[in-house]
């Protein structure tokens, strides 16, 4: 499957995942953290299915080769 997700995305997600996760094992915050284990997941595979419907991505762009 094509990566949609770039890699600033890709960091951002796995650090709200961490913090999210972390609070819920350690009651800082209630159980709903444990759906940080989401963009904790999205971040480490590189695939957002909810970017794909839209046919969003936030990779970089590719450079686009000049034709002859």
């Amino acid at each position: 499957m094509l990566q949609n997700v770039g890699s600033v995305d890709r960091l951002v997600r796995v650090l709200v995942g961490l913090a999210l996760v972390g609070g819920a094992a350690f009651g800082v915050i209630g159980g709903w953290g444990w759906l940080g284990l989401l963009p904790l997941l999205t971040g480490f595979v590189g695939v957002c299915p909810a970017y794909l419907p839209f046919g969003l991505s936030s990779c970089a762009a590719k450079p686009h080769r000049r034709e002859r």
